[in-house]
């Protein structure tokens, strides 16, 4: 939609194609990422009872525009017995792996990148470039430590995209559309119209599926946990054991994105969670616009609720960091195969059962 007006208002498919392509980038994911690691910092701080970053400008404001600055000046290093090409390809798959799933969230009815049919469908594939760009950065980066933290990552990210994609194949079988457009539109601008409570369509079936979509909810969240490497599942990265994990061996902007990449899967895996059971960019109250008579106004504020409910999730994510402590490996798998997937699975058979009465 941003590219039809874009179009017709440059009249070039070309410059219309390319604002569109860079617009998440500059637009949102850059200021996005300088704010969460803010965030994360000072909630880090406020749990363990300090302030976190106060030195740089109003309350530490600006620590991680200095940060940001500070890694553009580092030197970029490149070990001897490096793969060079795998190890400079690896970091920019990863973000683009990351990046390309925004073209198909829905912000709100008038900004969005592409209302692809298959949305769902094709952030859940585009992201799978996160677990090649892994793989080669600890297989380039010929080091153990880095090796380790890929073969894990790689393990965990497959084992929790099956209990992901089971909870997003009953809420596509209950709505027919993959489109996370169509999905944010039809649970219209009034929290009881979301799917976590049921969903708009049905009417006697809306009671009975409320305990199965909350089972869903809770599934997809921890399986997104997972997906992005977060604590309790940060096996990948755990510092007490691997250093850092995959990017041990990355330094300066090489490492910048392997985080940019990181805070991007957050706020994605949130926006997606938002999409399919919270309403999506819907208001839970209605619009003021409407009331107002001033439509313009609408779009906005939709942004405003897509933007704050995912940015809550991602604080909620951060929450847990600060809280829980690591799996071991073999509880981290365990948690998958023994039990979120089988719960998933009668999950689904359940709703559909429930869809068809």
């Amino acid at each position: 939609m941003i590219y039809d007006f874009l179009n017709d208002l440059t009249g070039s498919p070309f410059i219309a194609g390319t604002i569109t392509a860079l617009l998440p980038l500059f637009a949102f994911i850059l200021p996005f990422a300088l704010f969460a690691v803010l965030l994360e910092r000072k909630v880090a701080g406020h749990m363990q009872d300090r302030l976190g970053p106060m030195r740089v400008g109003y309350h530490g404001i600006l620590q991680t525009v200095a940060d940001i600055i500070k890694l553009i000046q580092k030197e970029d290093i490149i070990a001897r017995n490096n793969d060079k090409l795998l190890f400079n390809i690896a970091p920019v798959l990863t973000f683009a792996g990351s990046y390309a799933a925004f073209a198909a969230i829905p912000f709100s009815s008038v900004f969005l990148g592409a209302n692809i049919d298959l949305g769902i469908f094709y952030i859940i594939a585009v992201t799978g470039l996160v677990v090649a760009g892994i793989l080669m950065a600890g297989w380039a980066s010929n080091n153990k430590y880095s090796l380790l933290g890929a073969m894990r990552s790689a393990a965990q990210i497959i084992s929790y995209e099956i209990p992901t994609i089971l909870v997003v194949l009953s809420i596509v079988m209950l709505t027919g559309t993959m489109s996370l457009y169509d999905l944010s539109e039809s649970q219209t601008s009034y929290f009881w119209n979301w799917y976590l409570l049921g969903g708009p369509e049905f009417e006697i079936q809306k009671f009975l599926l409320i305990p199965f979509m909350l089972i869903g909810f809770l599934i997809i969240y921890i399986s997104t946990l997972a997906e992005v490497n977060r604590t309790p599942f940060d096996i990948p990265e755990a510092e007490s054991e691997l250093v850092s994990g995959y990017h041990t061996e990355y330094s300066g902007m090489k490492f910048a994105m392997f985080f940019l990449a990181e805070y991007a899967n957050m706020f994605a895996v949130s926006a997606i969670v938002v999409a399919l059971f919270l309403g999506g960019y819907q208001s839970p109250f209605g619009y003021l616009g409407n009331l107002l008579n001033i439509n313009w106004l609408i779009p906005l504020e939709q942004f405003f609720w897509f933007t704050f409910k995912g940015i809550f999730f991602v604080f909620v994510q951060m929450w847990l960091r600060w809280t829980l402590p690591r799996l071991r490996v073999d509880q981290l798998m365990a948690a998958s195969w023994k039990y979120l997937i089988p719960i998933a699975f009668f999950n689904l058979l359940i709703i559909g059962i429930i869809s068809i009465l």
